[in-house]
């Protein structure tokens, strides 16, 4: 029996990359792509998908935008069956699509609670719900699939204002955590990742004054995560021997002390 732990390549398999327009998602989607997967690149604003995969393969990828939104299932029904329908299903499923509005809680940002919840755990959900079958599937077919979640370090550290945010990625981390045990046995990986501070779109939608002076002066003080760090990570969970599942990792900036 073989000991060999080298990293295989994704040559061969089908990647969906939920909230892919920026960031992380956009990150990993070329990633998965260099690593020799087809890349079904998902997000709401379609411009930015097609520039994505325009750069996708100008490097030699494969990639396919659909704009959609997550918190849609309808619309998540039908990017499945498309994806079943022209690739053969998705063998490998990043959710990374989720949005963070700090805010104070006696400030009673409802409008902004339900925005985190409905992304962040009804569109995680979504996504789950409709492409879990095709990965059982190709796991089944192929020996291993995978499904990776995002969450964040906020799932297991205190961030005062950060409370419903928090909230929603420690649901993240914690379905992840039990979704391996269920899947665990039908070869279906399933990873949480939980980055710490990352430079990316998501600080621009902060509105709250006191968690936007935090987030600048953290600059002062430390070096944050780029994407790609974070896109690493994510493709080395994917290319690991289909007998190793990282269960969670957390990848922080080395200046970030909680």
């Amino acid at each position: 029996m073989s000991t060999n732990t080298t990293s295989q390549s994704l040559a061969g398999r089908v990647a969906v990359v939920t909230g892919a327009s920026s960031g992380i998602g956009a990150a990993s989607a070329e990633k998965l792509a260099a690593l020799g997967a087809r890349v079904v690149v998902l997000a709401r604003r379609a411009d930015r998908l097609a520039e994505l995969v325009e750069r996708i393969e100008k490097n030699g990828g494969r990639a396919v935008a659909i704009a959609a939104d997550v918190t849609d299932v309808e619309a998540l029904k039908a990017v499945a069956e498309r994806v079943e329908q022209e690739f053969g299903g998705a063998d490998l499923l990043l959710n990374n699509a989720g949005v963070m509005l700090p805010a104070p809680i006696e400030e009673l940002a409802t409008d902004q609670w339900k925005q985190q919840i409905d992304l962040n755990i009804t569109g995680l959900m979504n996504a789950i719900g409709v492409f879990t079958p095709q990965l059982v599937k190709a796991a089944a077919e192929r020996g291993v699939a995978d499904l990776i979640n995002t969450s964040s370090i906020a799932a297991q550290n205190i961030f005062p204002t950060f409370a419903v945010y928090a909230g929603t990625k420690a649901y993240v981390s914690h379905l992840s955590r039990t979704l391996r045990a269920e899947l665990g046995a039908k070869k279906v990986r399933v990873s949480v990742v939980e980055p710490g501070i990352v430079a990316t779109e998501l600080q621009s939608h902060v509105t709250d004054r006191g968690a936007l002076e935090w987030l600048e002066g953290s600059k002062e003080t430390m070096e944050w995560l780029t994407p790609e760090d974070v896109a690493e990570t994510v493709g080395f969970i994917a290319t690991l021997p289909p007998r190793v599942n990282l269960q969670q990792v957390t990848v922080m900036p080395t200046g970030q002390a909680s």
